[in-house]
């Protein structure tokens, strides 16, 4: 790509006036700008007459104060001469173009009437005389601009209107748009990469999102939820009821919908895209509890936004009542027993009691807890890390296993299995004193992991059981893995500040498979912030693992 000039054509080139063999001029409505801005005055046959030069200079019908309000659009009675409009357009720097942010003028930070000049991508307010992107056009002599409402160009300041196809591609950044029959192909392995205006390849879906500060673990669940296929094709398909502007979706949905689009767009000019405006409703609507400021849980995440973009959704209790449920919520069945204690005898006696109270729930993703980690060393004194198969960790929901929670036995069963099951391998524990994490490592397949020993009734279907996996989250960290919290007896400031450097040292990574079937069919991406890598499917093993998504095979196919 030829490198932009650093000023627009002269102005002897853009001075145009009406042929003289007596047409009628173009009439310009309610000021927003003269609409002669061409070369030489052309005689009528055909040559360039002798007429004296025509200045160039904007001839305002209506001084325009800045204001809200938008001038209205120019109407030329006459069919406009394309080849005068676009003289300019060899100034627009795709490069400066970035469209993640929130549409706010950056002088008045007002949201209405927003403009983007297209050469160095700053947001300004208006187009009329006196507006800032008019004072910005003049004083910087940056020509072209875009309505970021209206997805129009126009020239300032003169203020005319620009409608040349060259220009499609920033419509396709700032407002990607998607055909209903094209969404099942994606995810599947695209046949050939997208390419980026420094013509890097990447593949739609699996590219970078920018950490503003600490943001790493809200966009490992945003990688995480926009890969689960039922949920992606919903907010990127542009007939989806619940999107359309009749149904009045809440700001959530909507930014939600437009970083979905960002995020699979394959026409980006850059391998990346922001999350601020998303992240910043989501700060309002959890009133201040996820900050892009500093480190959080993503399970805590994860849990409040399902539930909130449900409720969103126009979602209830019923099951299926909205895209969450229909693609996430399973059943669990769970059996309570009590601890009675006999006090009559010299030392107390506990006995189970014969009373089973059952409950089933409704669960959008299940908790797994790790054995206690034993303090195991090798030869040479170094703290083995030890190792724990999945299929011993989901023995909870086997029916059979106990769990005790104070005086009370539980055990559960799965009487219904969700088309993506979001397992969550709980690390942390906390109390008033100390901060625990668990480092053992779980060990996994990528595909075929079947749940018929944990679920009843057993489905038609045997396929129904088995899950493959889809993307699995987990933790980077040099911290240790006991630290102080809380303010127990010998919490100390020194203590607390050591604390808060070793969380500052954790990380969060996702990785996320592209195609599916296994083989050359699918390959898996590693990625962290702005870095994204296709690696290995064994790499995907290493690492403490947190969340998980596993797709029903039956689903897949």
């Amino acid at each position: 790509m030829p490198p932009s000039p650093l000023s627009s054509p002269p102005a002897a080139k853009r001075q145009r006036t009406e042929a003289t063999n007596g047409s009628t001029p173009a009439e310009v409505s309610n000021g927003t700008g003269p609409q002669t801005n061409g070369g030489d005055p052309i005689a009528a046959n055909g040559s360039a007459s002798s007429a004296p030069v025509v200045s160039s200079a904007p001839v305002m019908v209506r001084d325009t104060v800045e204001s809200d309000e938008e001038p209205e659009e120019v109407v030329a009675r006459e069919e406009e001469d394309l080849g005068h409009r676009d003289m300019y357009l060899d100034t627009v720097n795709r490069v400066n173009l970035d469209f993640d942010f929130e549409r706010l003028c950056s002088k008045s930070l007002s949201n209405i009437n927003v403009y983007a000049c297209l050469v160095c991508g700053k947001y300004f307010q208006g187009r009329g005389r006196g507006s800032w992107a008019y004072r910005h056009a003049v004083g910087d002599n940056h020509r072209v601009w875009l309505n970021l409402a209206t997805e129009k160009f126009y020239v300032l300041p003169e203020g005319y209107q620009v409608t040349d196809p060259s220009l499609n591609d920033i419509i396709s950044v700032l407002n990607p748009r998607f055909k209903p029959s094209a969404l099942p192909a994606l995810t599947h392995l695209p046949a050939k990469p997208a390419y980026t205006l420094s013509s890097t390849p990447f593949v739609p879906g699996y590219i970078g999102i920018n950490n503003v500060k600490k943001n790493d673990y809200l966009t490992v669940i945003l990688h995480l939820l926009l890969h689960i296929p039922p949920v992606r094709s919903f907010l990127l398909d542009p007939t989806t009821p619940e999107l359309q502007p009749t149904t009045k979706p809440t700001e959530l949905i909507t930014r939600l919908a437009t970083l979905t689009r960002r995020l699979w767009n394959p026409k980006l000019f850059k391998a990346q895209i922001s999350p601020h405006e998303f992240l910043q409703e989501v700060n309002k609507r959890s009133n201040g509890k996820f900050k892009m400021t500093e480190q959080g849980d993503p399970v805590e995440f994860l849990g409040w936004l399902v539930n909130t973009l449900h409720r969103d959704l126009g979602g209830t209790k019923k099951r299926g009542s909205s895209v969450i449920y229909r693609a996430l919520q399973g059943m669990v069945r769970i059996e309570n027993q009590q601890v009675i204690i006999h006090k009559e005898y010299a030392r107390p006696m506990f006995d189970i009691s014969r009373d089973i109270q059952a409950i089933s729930s409704p669960f959008l993703f299940l908790a797994l807890d790790l054995p206690a980690t034993p303090l195991f060393q090798d030869q040479n004194e170094k703290k083995i890390i030890p190792q724990v198969p999945l299929s011993a960790i989901l023995a909870k929901f086997d029916g059979k296993t106990t769990q005790e929670f104070g005086p009370t036995l539980k055990r559960h069963h799965l009487t219904a299995l969700p088309p993506y099951l979001i397992l969550h391998i709980k690390r942390f524990t906390k109390n008033n004193f100390v901060e625990e994490r668990n480092p053992t490592i779980v060990n996994f397949p990528l595909r075929g992991v079947d749940l018929n020993d944990y679920v009843d009734p057993k489905p038609s279907s045997p396929i129904s059981t088995i899950y493959d996996l889809v993307s699995n989250i987990s933790l980077d960290t040099t911290a240790a893995s006991t630290s102080s919290s809380g303010t127990g007896p010998g919490v100390t400031a020194k203590s607390m500040k050591k604390a808060q450097e070793d969380e500052q040292g954790m990380t969060w990574k996702i990785h996320c498979r592209a195609g599916r079937g296994g083989g050359d069919e699918e390959k898996w991406f590693e990625m962290q912030d702005l870095r994204v890598e296709e690696v290995r499917k064994e790499m995907v093993f290493l690492g403490e693992t947190v969340v998980q998504v596993w797709e029903r095979r039956d689903v897949g196919q």
